[in-house]
């Protein structure tokens, strides 16, 4: 098969002799001094965006990819049992150097488990996930499969950050050779940098990263929350009968308004600022629990007299 992207040779090369010097391949033969990066994304191992990450995070390390046989945005973290699990290597040749790859027949989250627990010596340094077609913003970032894997990533004890780009919905779910990467291979870098090289906080499993479509390496960044504005509204099809095969859509809706000010949605759509927020695999509501537990206990009281 032979990949064509952005003007670039990319070809996968199947049944390559695997005595290659590491010159020539990546991904066969490690050194252990450099750090061991694990990348992947919900858009499939086919995406322009997963090379445009590969090729800001090998100035930083060695990078293994494990990614998505098919596209798999909207995967979330999900763990579905119809997945076969298959593991398909290929030699992918991107911008002047050959990396070895691995097809996954699973979801993003399966993506990284399989590299972590299968395909890497040892346990990475850092898990990306990305350089995701569309941000990915507000609480419904649930439902992406790039902060999927990257929560994935986090669960098994690695530091893990989730990249996304801002873009029309029309690119979602596309490879589109138009997208300008150049702004968020910059911060790919840049926080993975980070990562590498800083202790988190604690309660900090994970770094979101959304890029704004026209941010270049100059454009400022903010640390945010989640936003709670219904940015992504679901839109129920229009159908004749209720058999018809017809997904739910939705649309993109923006109240600048109501947009709380320190929040990923002001940042990236308002001000046009890179939006980087801190998540934490504790979904545990910050209430104190002892009060919570007491206004249970005297609710239910109430109901009873």
């Amino acid at each position: 098969m032979i990949w064509t992207l952005n003007g670039r040779n990319i070809e996968t090369l199947l049944e390559i002799d695997l005595s290659l010097s590491r010159d020539i391949i990546r991904g066969d033969m490690t050194t252990q001094t450099e750090p061991q990066i694990l990348l992947t994304n919900d858009d499939g191992i086919r995406s322009p965006g997963l090379w445009a990450a590969a090729e800001a995070l090998s100035r930083l390390g060695f990078v293994t990819v494990a990614a998505p046989r098919e596209q798999s945005s909207g995967a979330g973290r999900s763990m579905p049992v119809t997945s076969d699990g298959k593991l398909h290597k290929e030699q992918v040749a991107v911008g002047g150097k050959t990396w070895s790859v691995y097809a996954v027949g699973g979801t993003p989250a399966q993506a990284v488990q399989h590299g972590i627990l299968e395909l890497m010596e040892s346990p990475p340094d850092l898990v990306v996930a990305g350089i995701n077609y569309g941000e990915n913003l507000t609480i419904g970032i649930t439902i992406s499969g790039t902060v999927g894997a990257a929560l994935e990533g986090a669960a098994l004890g690695i530091p893990s950050m989730a990249v996304s780009l801002e873009m029309s919905k029309d690119y979602y779910l596309s490879h589109s050779e138009d997208i300008d990467f150049t702004g968020a291979k910059h911060f790919t870098w840049l926080f993975a940098d980070l990562l590498l090289n800083h202790k988190m906080f604690s309660d900090v499993d994970v770094l979101k990263i959304d890029i704004p479509c026209d941010a270049d390496p100059q454009t400022e960044w903010r640390v945010t929350k989640l936003s709670k504005h219904p940015y992504y509204v679901p839109v129920a099809p229009r159908r004749v009968n209720l058999e018809d095969a017809n997904p739910m859509g939705f649309e993109i809706m923006l109240d600048k308004d109501e947009v709380e000010q320190n929040s990923d949605v002001q940042a990236l759509a308002v001000d046009r600022v890179v939006s980087v927020t801190p998540l934490s695999l504790d979904l545990t509501s910050r209430v104190d629990l002892h009060d919570f537990e007491h206004y249970l206990r005297s609710s239910r009281e109430e109901e009873r007299e």
